[in-house]
């Protein structure tokens, strides 16, 4: 019972947290479940269900808003649907020490752009292809890692000349399919704990609940992204000592 309260504890502060900022926590939580005790396989298919459950209702919100426009979302969508399942099954094959490795550099690479880039264009080539380009390479990454991979596909998306609102409601509608697809996969082969599954969900829920509640009051979006850039690299520094020390 401390264990899944821990659990619910850790899940809702960094849900909450996250929110704030407008982003999924899977891209904490997957790197800070492994450090509770909790195996590496586990640890990736909980951050991508916390991730599906938590970026769903803005996903259906969104949608009934009639914000998204599916000539843009469509690519993305296909592509991470496919590509996503390929990354989790490929992962089982990779050694993990190799895998964390990716983990701490994606980290690091979603903290710098949280903190450092501009959302300005820097060429303009919006052509569908390149959609489907980012949403099957990002797949295989999200999937393998077990990351929603939200914060790599946004900055890559407005850097292409992407509009960057339009590139936002597509990539909140995007993540739940990648997440699920992905989480799937891995239930083929790990042994799920649905009791904590179910914990850290709602946990999720209500963090993610809490943190657009607060994002609507007094708080900067832009100052919240940057503290949780800070937070991303202080991960991925405790991560780059576990793996050394």
């Amino acid at each position: 019972m401390q264990e899944y309260i821990l659990y619910f504890v850790i899940t809702i502060f960094f849900s909450t947290f996250f929110a704030m900022g407008g982003i999924g926590s899977a891209i904490a939580l997957v790197s800070i479940f492994p450090m509770l005790g909790q195996s590496f396989n586990i640890s990736r298919a909980l951050a991508l269900f916390v991730n599906t459950s938590s970026t769903l209702s803005a996903s259906v919100m969104n949608f009934y808003r009639g914000v998204i426009e599916f000539k843009f979302v469509l690519p993305l969508v296909i592509s991470v649907l496919i590509s996503t399942p390929i990354g989790a099954y490929l992962s089982q094959f990779i050694d993990h020490k190799i895998l964390k490795s990716m983990l701490i550099i994606f980290l690091l690479v979603s903290a710098t752009l949280m903190l450092f880039y501009k959302k300005e264009a820097k060429i303009k080539y919006t052509k569908s292809w390149v959609l489907y380009v980012i949403g099957f390479s990002v797949g295989i990454i999200s999937g393998m890692l077990g990351v929603g991979g939200g914060a790599l596909i946004m900055p890559l998306l407005i850097l292409l000349g992407f509009d960057a609102k339009k590139a936002a409601y597509g990539v909140s509608f995007v993540i739940p399919f990648s997440s699920f697809g992905a989480f799937i996969t891995y239930l083929q082969f790990i042994k799920m704990d649905w009791y904590l599954l179910a914990d850290v969900t709602v946990a999720a829920l209500i963090g993610g609940y809490l943190g657009g509640k607060i994002m609507h009051f007094k708080l900067s979006q832009s100052q919240v992204k940057k503290l949780i850039g800070v937070v991303l690299y202080l991960i991925a520094i405790k991560m780059i000592m576990k793996i050394t020390l």
